[in-house]
């Protein structure tokens, strides 16, 4: 009987009451779209406890970075913790908007991180210590041992003789003779397509070719034959430095007349004054400078070629009219006395004071070195 009456409830057409009407198609219609969007209640014979984790369970997000996920991150920071390491930029700002990762912040998390480099950076600085006092010392120690001359750092063991003995005798030292002066000018002018051991080998074939470098007869040389394929001239310089050398020869005639000789020239602006430059390591020797750039316009003004800042440069150390010997160089002390009779200009300093200065700087080497050392540790700890 109640089954009948529940029936008859649920059935549409049932006439259980006087009120009820039949329902048209779009109230059916109507009517089962929203049975549809309802959410279907849990059935009666479901377990209590797994309905209330399911309700509990967070519903999913859409994930905006495929990339990451929550349980990837904390898998990530887990192993991190694990392995004894912090958060590194490139984790922490993938799990920014987690709140373990904002605790690195606070420092708990970085303090181990901390730690590591501040003894990994203690230790490049030791290292970089020792490196400096072993090379420092070992310098030091050349000085003392006897038969041993210090030389600039660009002559070593594996050093052409040749190239050696040019250093020894003479680089840096004073000339004033018009003929070397021409030659040295030249030879500083082939370094633009030679070296210095290659122009040191073919100095001969330089000298016989170019008449000892008399500008005189360098300047009745015919062009045609110098640059002439075959000539002994051909396998020393291109054509256009073999017309350059003739022209040059030229024109210090054209200097000799108006100033009486090419060295009186030269050294004019210098103050007829070497110039010690003092420098303690290479990087401090310069490739040109404002004095070179002077005097090499005024020699392109005058009709010069191949003449340049840097060629300039080089002849001026070259024939002495820079000592650009290092103060650790046994030659730097042998040059600067090669100058005795003349001032030498140190800055603004006479050639007394600077002799007196290379004096000192030989009996307190020791000191100086000291105080190197001990401003170097200070900058590396400081750093």
């Amino acid at each position: 009987m109640s089954g009948a009456n529940a029936r008859g409830r649920l059935s549409p057409a049932s006439g259980g009451g006087g009120d009820s009407e039949p329902r048209s198609a779009g109230s059916r219609t109507r009517s089962v779209s929203a049975t549809r969007g309802r959410k279907p209640s849990p059935r009666p014979g479901r377990d209590a406890a797994a309905a209330a984790a399911e309700e509990k369970k967070p519903a999913a997000v859409p994930t905006l970075l495929p990339s990451l996920s929550v349980p990837a991150g904390m898998r990530r920071q887990e192993l991190l913790l694990r392995s004894g390491l912090s958060l590194d930029a490139s984790c922490s700002s993938d799990a920014s908007t987690d709140s373990f990762c904002s605790r690195a912040s606070t420092g708990r998390i970085g303090r181990p991180t901390f730690g590591a480099r501040k003894k990994k950076t203690l230790c490049q600085t030791d290292h970089k210590i020792v490196s400096m006092l072993e090379r420092e010392v070992g310098l030091a120690s050349a000085n003392d041992v006897p038969g041993l001359k210090r030389r600039c750092s660009w002559v070593t063991a594996n050093t052409e003789p040749c190239y050696a003995a040019f250093h020894d005798e003479e680089w840096g030292v004073p000339v004033h003779d018009d003929k070397v002066l021409f030659e040295l000018l030249v030879l500083s002018g082939a370094l633009a397509e030679l070296t210095w051991p290659t122009i040191l080998n073919k100095r001969p074939i330089f000298r016989e070719v170019f008449m000892d470098f008399d500008p005189v007869l360098v300047s009745k040389l015919s062009e045609k034959k110098i640059i002439a394929p075959g000539s002994p001239s051909s396998t020393l310089l291109s054509e256009q430095k073999l017309r350059g050398v003739i022209e040059n020869a030229r024109q210090i005639l054209k200097i000799v007349e108006e100033f009486g000789t090419f060295d009186k020239y030269c050294w004019s602006f210098v103050n007829n004054k070497p110039i010690l430059s003092r420098f303690r390591y290479p990087r401090q020797v310069p490739v040109k400078t404002s004095k070179a750039d002077a005097i090499s316009k005024d020699l392109v003004r005058r009709g010069f070629r191949s003449v340049g800042p840097t060629v300039v440069y080089t002849f001026m150390q070259v024939s002495g009219m820079t000592n650009d010997h290092l103060i650790s160089c046994y030659r730097f002390a042998e040059c600067a006395a090669a100058a005795t009779g003349s001032n030498t200009t140190v800055g603004s300093e006479t050639n007394s004071d600077s002799s007196n200065r290379a004096t000192e700087q030989q009996m307190n080497g020791t000191n100086g070195l000291a105080a190197d050392i001990a401003r170097t540790i200070d900058e590396l700890s400081i750093s």
